[in-house]
């Protein structure tokens, strides 16, 4: 759990508030999305830069399919133009991605670009970008429970690091920070498993705004606090 080390092994982001700063600017919707996929390229890299090794970020969850077809389907294209034009910028960084959720419903051409960044990155060492997409915290532990009784696993061999072996991306470790933007101060369905000692963290900074100098000063917060896992 990374429990002597001042700097995060795992970050997850819940980067909310494009759309509101969008709005607050009299802007279009989907120009919050574009200015947040910029804020995530520059944290992403300088999270690497400061020695995390894992960044998971909810990209696109569940309960998202409920907004308009519109945004729905730009966040959907917005996945392919992102594997078209950033794929060799985070090859070049080292960077391992690889997608956290589930696969139904989704678009083949989508599928085919988030196999494809994964496939050419596998091999990458420096950091791991996690996209959560099409991900929800509490379908990931059932799935991981269908899983498990596919396999014919035995209640009495059913232990907490055997269930963790089941979600998405299983080699991705527990969330040592977890960071929402925008003000609201909840989970929302994301990480839950792994969140479960995560220390939390929130700022009013909508995601398109958060910067590299907030990052750090969280990442000063962590390395101040003391992490007892339910001990002493």
């Amino acid at each position: 759990m990374n429990q002597d080390s001042s700097i995060p092994q795992h970050v997850g982001i819940i980067m909310d508030g494009n759309r509101r700063w969008a709005q607050e600017r009299g802007l279009p919707t989907l120009r919050g999305h574009s200015r947040g996929q910029q804020t995530l390229r520059q944290i992403a890299h300088h999270a690497a830069d400061k020695g995390v090794r894992y960044l998971s970020v909810y990209v696109f969850s569940t309960e998202n399919w409920k907004r308009s077809q519109e945004e729905v389907g730009y966040l959907m294209r917005h996945v392919m133009v992102a594997h078209r034009k950033y794929l060799k910028e985070f090859m070049d960084d080292n960077f391992k991605i690889i997608m956290l959720g589930s696969r139904e419903g989704l678009d083949a051409n989508v599928l085919k670009a988030i196999d494809n960044a994964a496939e050419k990155t596998a091999q990458n060492t420096r950091a791991t970008l996690a996209l959560c997409f099409n991900y929800g915290g509490q379908q990931e532990i059932a799935d991981a429970a269908k899983d498990i009784i596919k396999q014919g696993i035995s209640p009495s061999e059913l232990t907490p690091e055997v269930f963790a072996k089941h979600l998405y991306g299983p080699e991705v470790p527990p969330i040592d920070l977890l960071i929402r933007t925008a003000g609201d101060q909840r989970l929302s369905n994301f990480m839950l498993w792994r969140a479960a000692y995560a220390e939390l963290m929130f700022t009013n900074t909508y995601w398109p705004d958060f910067s590299i100098e907030e990052f750090d000063g969280m990442l000063a917060d962590y390395a101040g606090r003391h992490r007892r896992f339910g001990g002493n």
